[in-house]
């Protein structure tokens, strides 16, 4: 027949080659069209891809590990468009993304630049209205632009690259990097109007507040550059922020210590502006407010036990609120991708599955909110590998973006699942989730909550994963709660009868053969035409084949040379029989799986807690265990390691600052205000209703090296007064108010220069999010007890004076 299809002009259509002779074993001939159905036809379809309904054809184009994301999706694009413009692909050829992993990194990298810039615009306006001179305030400006070149000649050096954790630690360092430059500036100014020449300004002022400088930035650095060294994922997703922080850090001392005192001192004090003097006419009066609050507070011992005791307290309750808070490992990511995994009754044949999906793609396609919907039925594609499997499809989902929606993808999702129950659809099952952080893995099983059930006989395993998810079914905060043994797929069994089979003098192979040609078919030969060639299968009618009684009709012989027709069923017993849809192993070991997806709100610890006081009442047979491969674990591991580096953070910011004081008292005493930060924190937490997460961790840490600062300008300040013979209280007293403007400055500069991420729009600022609003809240918290517990420790624990030298004690100098 091949040589026929390729040499003869008379095979070239179905009903040609339906007229193909064959020869009876009498000699007789019968047309192959009187025996047979030729039919010019595709190979039956498994797998069915369409996009937005629309069949298809799904290429899935994978990066290097090293490459850039954003660079290979800019080529891959030109040379579609190359290929395109030069005519080598049909015009009728639609290509449309399904996937674009830089649609949402270029979103994120906008925003996190939006987000530094509108922070420095905000900071900048901040130094604008307290110091009311735009020279001054460009001068304090320089910090910006310099610390961010710098940050990008260390990242390059460093081999970093633009991502979202690197612009958003540049995010979080623009209200940081002017805070030691506003100290500087301001006692320039300040020795400016006590009416000396600039180079000695300047050389006083820095003489003055250098000690400062270096310890805060000192402090800082100490809080965060023990995250450099920890390994695992906690590292690998915060080092980037921590070393473009440090960096920024590090160049604004620099230019602090520096530049600002040589341009400061060079501006002359002119006539105040109308802005400058009604905000100094402002500070003025805070400061009086304040020096005569702090006078009475210091002299009045029921005032000052019953402000320490309130401090107290509301440590307590930030304590309490922090143990009792809703807790995850990592935020999710709003990208708009919904994954959709539809299963339905094992042994469904495709042609059913695809009309229900069908269903599905309507209901989705006609949300607004809606941009794409791509469709994989019978089975999965990912990469090189596919799987067929009638009862399964998948679902891609893409929502626009999150600034053209209203509702979020959460939100999304529990709306769909209403509208999805209306549909009435018996027998299917849906399972919906938000995309998850490209990359990241945080669990080992395949969803957020993930139990593991190993032990020695399947079945008792399979018993248990179903009492396990009859338990937790319906704990509030889960979903999509299912088992790996849920699924089970029926495979036709041929049990041979090889007594028999050797009897009628069959082989195995031979009985292999014909229940393949029945229910396959066999591939015999090629078919030719204009150089191209088409398989020719042969195999029997489906009608034939479509149950077990017509599979063991049969025949294996026709029944030649006297004998009487074999029959599959005279060799072979064939039955219908269970299997799972899949093994899992883990460590060599089989397992049975339970897994669930979090609900829009629901707290990881809290989940795990409710779920391990459901089955604490499970009886589970000897030789038999269950045991966490979800988040949990990794929630475990980051809140261990977020207390090791805490304290490692506290030890190392005391030690710096007791080696620039060669003292343990000032040290001491400014670390006595750290814990407070804990409350700023819980009231933020509470106020937007937010859960605890590794963000929020790394901000808690942050903030150990941050709130120091102000006490830091302080204390330094009361130990300069004091060695100019000034009595402690009245150097308590003097101090506070000389340094409640720079600490008002550089609390509100770092505050607003935070704003624009904890705010929070716009891709990919649900990362950052938890950490900007946790050193917002926690630094705005801490300048309170900065401005009230620390004169307070100080009174009680400062350094005395000897008595005649308190006697002769000078007056506080004027400013």
């Amino acid at each position: 027949r091949e040589y026929i299809g390729r040499t003869s002009g008379k095979f070239r259509t179905v009903e040609q080659i339906g007229l193909l002779p064959l020869l009876l074993p009498d000699k007789g001939m019968v047309r192959l069209r009187d025996v047979a159905e030729v039919v010019d036809s595709h190979e039956s379809d498994r797998l069915r891809v369409r996009l937005d309904g629309q069949p298809g054809v799904k290429v899935a184009i994978q990066k290097q590990p090293l490459a850039n994301t954003v660079s290979v999706v800019d080529e891959v694009n030109a040379r579609l468009r190359w290929l395109t413009e030069n005519k080598l692909m049909p015009g009728d050829l639609k290509i449309e993304p399904v996937a674009d992993q830089s649609i949402y990194i270029r979103h994120a990298l906008r925003n996190a630049s939006q987000a530094a810039l509108g922070g420095a615009a905000l900071a900048m306006l901040v130094v604008y209205l307290f110091l009311g001179d735009i020279r001054r305030t460009l001068v304090v400006g320089t910090a910006i632009p310099l610390s961010i070149l710098v940050t990008f000649a260390l990242m390059d050096a460093a081999g970093l690259t633009l991502n979202i954790m690197s612009l958003g630690g540049l995010a979080l360092g623009v209200g940081m990097v002017v805070d030691s430059t506003i100290v500087m500036l301001e006692n320039v100014y300040r020795h400016q109007r006590m009416g000396k020449s600039p180079l000695a300004a300047g050389r006083d002022a820095a003489a003055e507040v250098n000690s400062a400088i270096i310890a805060s930035t000192s402090t800082n650095l100490a809080a965060i550059v023990p995250f450099l060294f920890v390994s695992g994922l906690v590292g690998l997703m915060f080092k980037e922020l921590i070393l473009t922080i440090t960096a920024a850090i590090v160049a604004s001392m620099v230019v602090a210590l520096t530049l600002v005192p040589a341009f400061g001192s060079r501006i002359p004090v002119r006539q105040p502006s109308r802005m400058r003097t009604i905000v100094d006419r402002i500070m003025t009066t805070l400061q009086d407010v304040y020096a005569g609050f702090l006078r009475r507070l210091l002299t009045n011992g029921w005032m000052k036990a019953g402000t320490v005791a309130v401090l107290i307290g509301l440590l307590a309750f930030g304590i309490s609120s922090m143990r009792d808070a809703k807790e995850i490992f990592l935020p999710s990511l709003d990208d708009g991708l919904i994954q959709v995994d539809i299963v339905a009754d094992p042994g469904i044949p495709i042609d059913v599955m695809d009309s229900n999906v069908k269903k599905f793609e309507d209901l989705f396609q006609n949300q607004p909110e809606v941009h794409t919907v791509f469709t994989i039925v019978g089975g999965r594609i990912f990469g090189r590998s596919q799987r067929e499997t009638s009862n399964r499809t998948t679902m891609s989902v893409q929502l626009v973006p999150v600034n053209r929606r209203k509702a979020s993808a959460d939100a999304w999702v529990k709306r769909m699942r209403g509208e999805m129950r209306k549909l009435r659809l018996a027998g299917f099952k849906v399972r919906m989730r938000t995309g998850r952080i490209r990359g990241v893995r945080v669990n080992r099983g395949n969803d957020d909550v993930t139990l593991r059930i190993t032990g020695f006989d399947q079945e008792t395993m399979d018993r248990i994963g179903f009492e396990i998810v009859e338990r937790i079914r319906d704990i509030p905060g889960l979903r999509n709660v299912t088992h790996s043994a849920e699924e089970k797929h029926e495979e036709l069994v041929f049990e041979i009868d090889h007594d028999r089979l050797a009897e009628l003098g069959f082989s195995v192979e031979q009985v292999a053969r014909s229940a393949r040609l029945a229910l396959e078919g066999v591939e015999v030969t090629k078919f030719l035409q204009n150089d191209r060639s088409y398989n020719i299968r042969v195999r029997l009618p489906r009608r034939t084949t479509d149950n077990v009684q017509a599979l063991e009709s049969v025949q294996i012989s026709a029944g030649v040379d006297g004998s009487g027709p074999v029959y599959l069923s005279d060799v072979a017993a064939v039955r219908l029989v269970s299997s799972p849809a899949e093994i899992l192993r883990d460590n060599q070991r089989r397992i049975t799986e339970v897994t669930a997806s979090l609900d829009d709100g629901g707290a990881l610890a809290e989940v795990s807690r409710a779920i391990e006081d459901r089955l604490a009442a499970l009886t589970i047979p000897d030789g038999y265990s269950i045991y966490d491969a979800g988040a949990v674990e990794s929630l475990q591991e980051g809140r261990n390691l977020t207390f090791i580096l805490l304290g490692l953070a506290l030890f190392l910011v005391f030690v710096v600052m007791a080696i620039q004081y060669e003292s343990l008292r000032n040290p001491f005493i400014i670390l006595l205000g750290v814990p407070f930060t804990i409350t700023g924190v819980a009231l933020g937490l509470y106020i937007l209703n937010m859960p605890l997460s590794m963000p929020v961790w790394l901000g808690v840490i942050m903030l150990a090296g941050i709130v120091v600062n102000n006490a830091i300008v302080l204390i330094e300040f009361i130990e300069n007064l004091r060695e100019r013979g000034v009595a402690r209280l009245d150097a308590i007293i003097e101090a506070g108010r000389v340094r409640l403007r720079p600490i008002l400055m550089t609390t509100l500069t770092t505050v607003c220069g935070l704003l624009p991420l904890a705010i929070g729009v716009g891709e990919g600022a649900e990362m950052l999010q938890p950490l900007a609003i946790t050193i917002v809240f926690g630094l705005t918290f801490s300048m309170v007890v900065t401005l009230l517990f620390i004169p307070i420790i100080f009174s009680l624990i400062g350094a005395r004076e000897p008595a005649a030298k308190a006697e002769a004690a000078a007056p506080v100098p004027a400013e």
